[in-house]
């Protein structure tokens, strides 16, 4: 099995409504026959058309049980459950974000925005800076297909205690890099208290050869020897609740040092990551996460001088997993079918009250807070490569934001929350209110006229 991306050119719509499944019928013509869709991304959006990006999975078994699932899948949800207010917040992986696109550094981000909601939503990129992780306590970890599938409706999240995590530890030749890594998930079991099973290794058939997309410019990849890491797991299905994954990640030292010391570029690792975890949690509905390893000795011992702070996580770290290990241990249970929708405690689509995106992203989980009635966020700050106008496709609705900051966006959810007219906190300057009082003057003025004069009685 083969894991690596496909683009794709999709004619918009005539009608915004029903836009998912117009995408849906385009990627079932446009898609090899034995290609499963793994991640969607709309990378610009033009006059006429959208420039998409489709992570696929080739080779996949016809008759395996995820073939009867897409991940166009869509149920319509019912109502909006208003006992608590669940933000979810993305930032897409791979996409060079200004905030989120390095190591864990939109933690703060998810910080601010979980103490102004009852419940936040959010992925491994948003919080994973290497060994750190500080998500706050009313956080829910899911990995972003799982997040995808919760607001498409087609699954509901069961928060737990905690779980069992399977570490796969790739084999590498230099023993120091290797003993680091069982040492790290050790240390995460006899001082953390996570629940880890023992190290399992996993064969260097494991290839995840990194890439830049040549039209976007988002952090992508190819991933050879899927089927080994598929074994592993269905070896032990039931022994455990969560994978965590770590192994090379084969980017250049040149890449690397480019990437960490300059101002400039895109984080070459997450965009394979979130490939290979997609596929994991798609194929076998437990969550995943994954942490790189070092390539060499060489390249973990040197000292590559003070890095910036969103990506200082990255150099002051050896294993890097303690992060996705300390996300996986609380991250919810899966559920599909039935049992996605009912039972005190299950969070399904109709818990979601709003959705934060960097301005211009345009994935499932937007399309779905479209079609699913859900207030989306966009914040303008966070700069990104995606090129997408989201305002037509929301008009009418009432329910699309653009915001300058996570701050404002912070404020916007509680009024929300609050269930306050956003636009009625604030007063604008282009003169759009005074032009409405100067309106309701004239009424006022015209009514006097009408109104007879009355004598003044001393």
């Amino acid at each position: 099995m083969r894991l690596y991306e496909e683009q794709i050119r999709i004619p918009l719509p005539a009608q915004s409504d029903r836009f998912l499944s117009h995408i849906a019928a385009h990627l079932r013509e446009n898609l090899p026959a034995d290609a499963m869709a793994l991640r969607f991304a709309a990378t610009r959006t033009c006059k006429d058309h959208i420039d998409c990006e489709v992570g696929v999975l080739k080779g996949l078994a016809h008759d395996h049980p995820a073939r009867s699932r897409s991940i166009m899948d869509f149920r319509l949800r019912t109502h909006e459950n208003c006992e608590r207010f669940t933000t979810v917040l993305v930032v897409p992986t791979g996409i060079d974000a200004d905030i989120g696109g390095h190591a864990g550094d939109a933690g703060p981000v998810a910080r601010l925005i979980a103490a102004a909601s009852d419940r936040l939503i959010t992925h491994p990129n948003v919080v994973n800076g290497a060994d750190i992780n500080e998500m706050p306590e009313n956080t829910l970890y899911v990995e972003g297909s799982m997040l995808t599938r919760l607001m498409m409706g087609t699954a509901g999240l069961a928060p737990i205690r905690a779980n069992r995590l399977l570490p796969l530890i790739q084999e590498h030749p230099e023993a120091f890099i290797w003993h680091t890594l069982i040492n790290a998930v050790s240390a995460a079991y006899g001082s953390g208290g996570f629940s880890c099973l023992p190290a399992v290794p996993l064969p260097i058939d494991l290839v995840m050869t990194p890439l830049i997309s040549p039209t976007s410019g988002r952090a992508t990849g190819s991933i050879e020897g899927f089927d080994t890491l598929c074994e592993l797991i269905e070896n032990r299905l039931g022994t455990f609740e969560a994978v965590a994954i770590s192994s090379v990640v084969d980017v250049p030292e040149d890449v690397q040092g480019a990437y960490f010391m300059g101002n400039q570029g895109i984080n070459p690792f997450g965009g394979i990551e979130a490939l290979l975890t997609h596929a994991i949690t798609l194929l076998y509905d437990v969550p995943a996460a994954h942490a790189p390893m070092y390539d060499t000795f060489e390249i973990m011992k040197s000292d590559e001088g003070i890095y910036e702070p969103r990506k200082a996580a990255e150099g002051s770290s050896f294993a890097c997993i303690h992060s996705i290990i300390k996300g996986l241990s609380r991250s919810p249970r899966i559920l599909t079918g039935a049992a996605a929708q009912v039972g005190k405690g299950v969070v399904s689509a109709e818990e979601v009250s709003c959705l934060i995106i960097p301005d211009g992203c345009l994935g499932l989980p937007t399309l779905a807070a479209l079609h699913q009635g859900i207030h989306v966020i966009a914040v303008r700050e966070n700069r990104n490569l995606m090129r997408n106008d989201l305002a037509p496709l929301f008009a009418g609705t009432g329910r699309y934001h653009r915001v300058e900051n996570y701050w404002e966006a912070a404020g916007l959810i509680m009024a929300l929350k609050a269930g306050i007219a956003p636009e009625t906190t604030r007063r604008d300057t282009n003169g759009e209110l005074a032009a409405i009082a100067e309106g309701l003057s004239r009424l006022d003025r015209g009514a006097l006229a009408l109104t007879p004069s009355l004598k003044v009685v001393k």
